[in-house]
């Protein structure tokens, strides 16, 4: 049985490193595409509930891109307690920007709307009134922070190839013990379960896009109901991708890694941060199907935690193929996550690390239904779903 199980988790691995998309690899990246005969209006949407730690540096680098064409700027205070909408202010007349910033407040919560969503949606309502002529909306968070080049560069590349969603993941913190090793194993879950190269594939079925940094079609935004139609969604990034996608058989998106173009400011420090970004969405991300969940649970414990127990934990006379199977594909485990490790300058033996990561992830995939069934689930700042 050992043997079997062994041999089963080489050749899944085999299959995820050689005809799986290439996921791993992470050549998906924004380049220098021409510019456009004419740069088209822009402007950007950003939802904020308490952001006051990160808004003002994100409200400055926007403000300092060196976009060819109009840009504008509508920042939601998603009812913060803090002095997010202050922050912001400040942070854009304190180089006197060429470019303005508008501020509003975001009303109360509707029932059957998340919070970020309902934000963007009146973010989104405000935008046309001052950028109606705008061709592209920029949606992206309050703690994600651009290069000058960045916006341009989604832009250009945009128009060359007629995207109607062109998404960067932005670089998340990876400093510390924690972070170092969950969150580029996070990266390489979601590459895994979106394979970039069949995301960015009209002819393919796989839809996704990272939340920090969209960049939309308006007409696109029109053709799918606005966020209205995804109004509930807790994982509404790939929620919205989905539905985008699916406008019509040839309409293309693009998902790509980022290096410095965008770099995500939130701390991710402790377990107790990282645990909670998964856990609120986690059984969501499985449509709160217990099936799912237990499928996911022993496919895991298959896939990432069986090789290393079964190669280090059993005789070589008893249990000899099964050792060198396990150890086999804990091997190509390591080396295919090696390139996702190499993005986050991190040492190759942590690759052999990926199974710990993995068994934490499990566990709060469970820890994400236990909330839900608790009539907690989603759980994001002060706000329960």
């Amino acid at each position: 049985m050992l043997t079997l199980i062994a041999l089963a988790a080489l050749f899944a691995w085999m299959y995820l490193a050689f005809f799986h998309g290439s996921f791993w690899r992470g050549d998906q990246r924004l380049d220098d595409a021409p510019a456009p005969e004419r740069w088209p209006d822009i402007v950007a949407v950003i939802p904020a509930r308490n952001e006051a730690e990160t808004i003002g540096e994100v409200i400055a680098a926007h403000l300092k891109a060196d976009y060819p064409g109009a840009f504008s700027l509508v920042l939601v205070d998603d009812q913060s307690s803090d002095a997010t909408a202050e922050i912001a202010l400040k942070a854009a007349s304190a180089d006197d920007p060429a470019r303005a910033l508008t501020v509003i407040r975001s009303e109360d919560l509707p029932a059957d709307w998340t919070g970020k969503l309902w934000a963007v949606h009146q973010g989104l309502e405000k935008a046309n009134d001052i950028a109606p002529d705008a061709k592209y909306v920029l949606l992206t968070d309050a703690d994600i922070v651009l290069t000058p080049q960045t916006l341009r560069q989604l832009v250009a590349k945009a128009e060359r190839e007629n995207l109607a969603l062109a998404s960067l993941m932005a670089r998340l913190d990876a400093n510390g013990l924690w972070a170092g090793l969950l969150i580029p194993a996070f990266v390489f879950f979601f590459q895994k379960l979106y394979p970039f190269t069949r995301v960015n594939d009209p002819g393919e079925n796989a839809a996704a896009a990272a939340g920090g940094v969209m960049l939309v079609r308006k007409d696109a935004l029109a053709a799918i109901g606005g966020v209205q139609s995804i109004r509930g969604a807790l994982i509404d990034d790939c929620a919205l991708a989905r539905r985008i996608k699916d406008i019509t058989p040839t309409t293309k998106i693009w998902l790509g890694l980022a290096d410095d173009e965008a770099v995500s400011r939130r701390d991710n420090g402790s377990l107790g941060i990282i645990w909670n970004m998964v856990a609120r969405s986690a059984y969501a991300q499985l449509g709160r199907s217990p099936f799912l969940l237990a499928a996911t649970v022993i496919g895991m414990i298959w896939l990432y935690l069986a090789p290393p127990l079964i190669a280090l934990g059993f005789a070589w006379h008893h249990h000899a193929f099964a050792m060198v199977f396990a150890l086999a594909a804990w091997t190509v485990m390591a080396r295919v996550y090696w390139r996702t490790l190499q993005l986050y300058d991190q040492e190759p033996w942590q690759s052999t690390l990926l199974p710990i990561a993995g068994a934490l992830y499990t566990a709060m995939t469970i820890s994400s239904a236990l909330q839900h069934w608790r009539g907690r689930g989603g759980a994001w700042k002060g706000r329960y779903y």
